[in-house]
């Protein structure tokens, strides 16, 4: 049950903590518990912050798709 629930959050994520530790060449892992840890000490502050760079990458991907497809023409 509890692979299923890993699986599935890390299947739909927005990917924000694989940006960043590929950005700044940090370990995933690490990256994910200051997230976690992070929102227990701030009510949930980091968590906003996280759900909007995700919607900043998802947005900046459609872009990058959207632009290579008009090029081509």
């Amino acid at each position: 049950m509890l692979q299923r629930i890993l699986t599935f959050f890390e299947r739909y994520s927005f990917g924000v903590c694989t940006y960043l530790g590929g950005r700044f060449h940090i370990s995933i892992a690490k990256i994910r518990l200051f997230f976690i840890y992070s929102s227990f000490l701030a009510v949930g502050f980091p968590l906003i912050f996280y759900f909007f760079a995700g919607i900043v990458l998802d947005f900046r991907n459609y872009i990058k798709r959207a632009g290579t497809s008009v090029t081509d023409l």
